[in-house]
C-alpha cells in the first residue's frame, strides 16, 4: 500500500509493524478522554474535510506512522483525538489534486522518471490548517510580535520525524494541537545550510526542493514560489500533549 510505503518505510524502507489492536501503541493520557468527548471537529467538516475511522486500516497506518518518530517516554504521554482526510469533493480542491498529479508527472520526466513524492509532516494552528485548506499556503506569516513577514519558504519534517513537527505545534482554545500531513513532491534536492530566509527559489533551476542533509534528510524546504503547486495536505491529526512534550 503506497500510504503504509511512504509514511512507515520512509527513506530507509525500516518497517514498522501494524497494531492491530491497542497492544504496544502508546495509550491516551486518561485527562483527555474529557476533551475528546466534548471536542467539536466542525471546523474541519466545513473544510472540505471527513473523519477516519478508528477501527480502519487507514487509521492504524497513519497511527502508527506518527508514533514511530516519537520516542517511547514521549508517545505514552500523546493522546490521538481524531484523523481526518481531505475530501477533494470542491472544484477548487479537485483542480489542486489534479495539478499535484500532472505536475508529479513533470517532474519525474524531469529527474529521470523519480517526482521523489514523500509524506511530510507540516506544523501549524488550527486556524492557519483551516486558511491552508481553504485558500492554500499564505505569502506572509504572523511573527511572535503579531507582526506579519513575507514567506520565502516551508519547512516540513519527514515522515519519520514526527516528533519535531509535535515540537513545532500550537494548542488551541481548548488546549489540542494539530499537524498535517502531506503529500510533497520534492524531486531533485540542493543541501541547504544557515539562514535561507533570502532565497525564494532554488539556486539553479535542476533542483526541486531543499534539504538540511543529503543523506539522511530530516527537513523538507519548499520555495515559496512552489509551496501551492509541490504541497498537497492529506491528512490532520489532532492530538492532546503535555506541554513539557511540546518543547525542546
Amino acid at each position: 500500500m503506497e500510504l503504509m510505503n511512504q509514511i512507515v518505510e520512509e527513506d530507509d524502507q525500516d518497517s514498522v509493524t501494524i497494531a492491530k489492536d491497542n497492544d504496544g501503541v502508546p495509550d491516551a493520557m486518561s485527562e483527555d478522554d474529557e476533551v475528546e468527548s466534548s471536542y467539536s471537529f466542525d471546523f474541519f467538516a466545513k473544510n472540505d474535510l471527513i473523519k477516519v475511522h478508528e477501527s480502519s486500516y487507514e487509521y492504524s497506518i497513519v497511527r502508527t506512522g506518527f508514533f514511530s518518530g516519537i520516542e517511547e517516554n514521549s508517545s505514552k504521554k500523546i493522546k490521538i483525538l481524531a484523523i481526518h482526510k481531505t475530501f477533494n469533493s470542491s472544484f477548487s480542491a479537485k483542480v489542486k489534486a489534479k495539478n499535484f498529479q500532472i505536475l508529479a508527472k513533470a517532474v519525474a520526466r524531469k529527474c529521470c522518471g523519480d517526482a521523489n513524492i514523500k509524506y511530510a509532516w507540516y506544523s501549524a494552528s488550527k486556524d492557519e490548517i483551516c486558511e491552508i485548506l481553504k485558500h492554500g499556503f499564505s505569502w506572509y506569516i504572523k511573527t511572535a510580535e503579531n507582526q506579519y513577514c513575507y514567506r520565502t519558504s516551508i519547512y516540513l519534517f519527514a515522515a519519520k520525524f514526527s516528533s519535531d513537527s509535535v515540537l513545532g505545534s500550537k494548542v488551541d482554545e481548548t488546549g489540542v494541537r494539530h499537524l498535517l500531513l502531506c503529500r510533497v513532491i520534492l524531486g531533485k534536492q540542493e543541501l541547504v545550510t544557515g539562514n535561507c530566509n533570502d532565497w525564494f527559489h532554488p539556486s539553479s533551476p535542476e533542483f526541486d526542493s531543499g534539504v538540511d542533509d543529503l543523506s539522511a534528510p530530516r527537513k523538507y524546504i519548499i520555495w515559496s514560489t512552489y509551496m501551492n503547486s509541490h504541497i498537497l495536505p492529506c491528512y490532520i491529526i489532532s492530538f492532546g500533549a503535555p506541554y513539557e512534550v511540546c518543547i525542546a
